[in-house]
This record gives structure tokens, sequence and C-alpha cells, in this order.
């Protein structure tokens, strides 16, 4: 008979993880199994403890990590609201709104936004589909909820076209950041084209992948394209108005209709409809702001209303640049949305961790409320995220 003692209690692989300020090895025991996000480590859930604790360089990081694999944030509403009472709480001591008082815009940020409604409605569109992984990219890219849950839409929708989307809008918001992140988080292989250096018609074919994020290769499209025929991967066409000759993107009207191309006369047509194909653009730039601009209170998030209308608005900018026949075969154009006040500290905040790397962790915290705040006044619209990367940058550099 097993003795009473050797009942098993669950190893605490992922509280040694958060305790050791181990980013890589907490992705690992999530992404293993070996934990759950919303495992308690001690008396508090994985998420409270790594908010408490003042201890963590990595704890932004860490805290998006625990979100974006499932953590619960809600249950922080568990602990009791009261610390002086002398009741103990049902997850720690520490109530929920002295932890995010303590907390940077960013942190903060990122756990309204996985407390919302709407994000928990735009999650259930593909909760059972192959794309589920991508709800993670929230916890990646600051702003563009609208985005995200009319994407979610298409993806979730039955077609048998291939899938085609078009982000477009103002340089800095985010639209390479989310093209990049697709297949990685779908764990699909990706192929990055630099569409401002085609001369003719066949160069998109043999265009080698520009994605700094992949080790330098010498295979083109097409190569990539044959490797992976008839499987899910993506296609990134970045910078697609900037070709050179809008001739260039008549090689991609029967990939984008039929699902199958052909890279030359005479040769077998390639299966390519399990592609995904994403272009970014910066077509419709100014209508996002003077679509802002008109609303009754620009800074604030755009309903979904507003973002329809701004979606009709942008579509037939996009067909006058490249092309009706083109943009008929275009599943959905997404237009990329300006700021609101709270995403800018959110992303000024981001700024000051990246940039200033583990001092971030030692700075007084009224230093890194001043330089997150004073970037504020840097912020260049037209530029986005980059004008307070760059503020950030320069407050830095005064502190030393």
């Amino acid at each position: 008979m097993t003795p009473v003692h050797a009942i098993a209690t669950p190893r605490p692989t992922l509280l040694f993880a958060l305790a050791s300020d181990d980013l890589a090895e907490v992705r690992r025991v999530l992404e293993s199994g070996e934990a759950r996000p919303n495992d308690d480590v001690g008396p508090q859930s994985a998420l409270a403890f790594t908010l408490a604790n003042g201890q963590l360089k990595n704890k932004v990081a860490m805290v998006k990590l625990l979100l974006a694999y499932g953590a619960d944030a809600s249950a922080l509403r568990d602990v009791e609201a009261d610390e002086g009472d002398g009741r103990a709480g049902k997850r720690g001591s520490r109530p929920m709104s002295k932890l995010l008082e303590e907390a940077d815009p960013a942190t903060r940020y990122y756990i309204e936004r996985a407390n919302s409604p709407q994000t928990r409605r735009t999650s259930a569109l593909i909760h059972r589909s192959f794309f589920r992984p991508l709800t993670r990219v929230r916890y990646d890219l600051v702003g563009q909820d609208r985005v995200i849950e009319q994407l979610f839409r298409v993806l979730s929708m039955p077609s048998m076209a291939p899938i085609v989307v078009l982000l477009c809008g103002p340089s800095g918001h985010g639209k390479s950041l989310l093209a990049r992140k697709f297949g990685a988080l779908l764990d699909v292989p990706t192929h990055t084209v630099n569409m401002t250096t085609l001369q003719d018609t066949r160069d998109i074919w043999k265009s080698h992948s520009i994605d700094p994020h992949e080790e330098p290769s010498d295979r083109s499209l097409k190569d990539f394209l044959m490797e992976n025929e008839g499987k899910r991967c993506v296609v990134v066409l970045d910078e697609i108005e900037k070709v050179q000759d809008e001739k260039i993107l008549s090689s991609l009207l029967m990939p984008w209709e039929y699902g199958r191309c052909s890279f030359e006369a005479g040769h077998r047509h390639v299966d390519v409809s399990k592609v995904i194909w994403l272009g970014t653009s910066n077509i419709g730039h100014d209508l996002v702001f003077e679509h802002q601009d008109s609303r009754p209170a620009p800074q604030t998030q755009l309903s979904r209303e507003e973002y329809i209308d701004l979606m009709a608005l942008l579509r037939p900018r996009v067909s006058d640049r490249l092309g009706a026949s083109l943009l008929s075969r275009v599943t959905v154009v997404l237009p990329f949305v300006a700021f609101t006040a709270e995403e800018k500290l959110a992303i000024a905040a981001e700024a000051l961790y990246a940039l200033a790397g583990e001092g971030a962790a030692t700075m007084p915290p009224a230093t890194r409320e001043k330089i997150v705040r004073s970037s504020m006044n840097s912020y260049i619209p037209s530029e986005g995220a980059r004008s307070l990367y760059r503020a950030v940058s320069s407050q830095l550099l005064d502190t030393i």
C-alpha cells in the first residue's frame, strides 16, 4: 500500500522558473505542459506571485508570457481587498489594486487587456481553430484590438479561396510586427519578400527571405513554395505598394484566385492553396489620422462600427493604388489605427525595459515614471512606436 506521505504534490517547476527570473525556462515549462499558467505557486497564483516579486528583472516579459499562455488575470480579484483586516485572501495577501498601482504602464495595460470582455469574445472566434495560437499576439503587440478582432473573424469564416490579408496604415503601428509573429505563433514556415527590390514579374519567385529573425538562406520564394506545397505556411509581402512596376503584382493573380501557381510557362502548377499571404503597406496613412480626428473622442479606442467604417473608406484607396483586379482577390484590408494615450504609455514603458535591460529594474520607480511620461512629449503620430523608442533612448542618455 502506498504511504500517505508519498502522495505527490506537483513539482514546483513553474515556481522555480519564475523565481529564477528565467524567461526561457518559463516558456519551456508552459509549452511542454509541465506546468499550467494558472497553477498556484505557494499561496498565490503564478501571475500574482510574479506581480508581487520586486526582485524580478524580467517581470514585464514574465507577465506577458503567463497571460499569453492563458493565465487568468481575473483571478487576481480573488485576493482580499483590505490588507490590514487580518483575513487571508483566497490567492495571497496583497490586493490586486495594490499590485496594479505599483505596476508599470505596460504591465497594467496587458493585465487590463487580458481582463477585457472584448479580448475574451475575440479569442472565442478561433478557440477551436488551427489559428488559436494567434491569440497570443496581443501580448506582443500594443493596441490594434480592432485589427485583431477583424482578423480573427476572417480566419474563422469557411472559405475555399486562399487567405490574403493586407495590413495598411501609418509606420510604427505594428503591421510588420504582426506579419512577422504570424508564422512563428502558428509554428509554420515564413518567407518575407522585400517588394521594393523587384524589377520584373519573375523576380518575386526568385526573391530571398529578408526576415532578420531567420538564418540567411539562398532559398527563393519558388523553392519555399515547392518545399511547402499543400502545407500551411506564410508569405509576407513587405511594402507591397512600393513595387517599381505594378505589372509585377500580376504574378499574384492566379495564386490568390485559384491557390495554384506556375513559375514558368510549360511547368506544372504548384499547390499554394494553404499559403497565408500577408501584405504590408502604408496606403491609407493619411486616411487613418483624418478618420481619428473626425471622431467625437479621438483619443479613445475605436468602436467596432467606427472600425468597419474606416475599412470601407480604405479599400477603394487600396484598389486605386494596386488595381481592382488584384484587390478583388484580397480577403480583407485591415487599417492599423492611431494609438490611445494608454497604449502610448505602455509602448514607452516597454521601450524602457528593452533599451535599459536589467538596469531598468534597478532604477528608482520615480525615474522610470519620469522617463516614460517625458517621452510622450516627443511622440510623432506618423512615426508611431519608433518615435517613442527614440524618445526613451534619449531620456536614458540624459540619466547617465
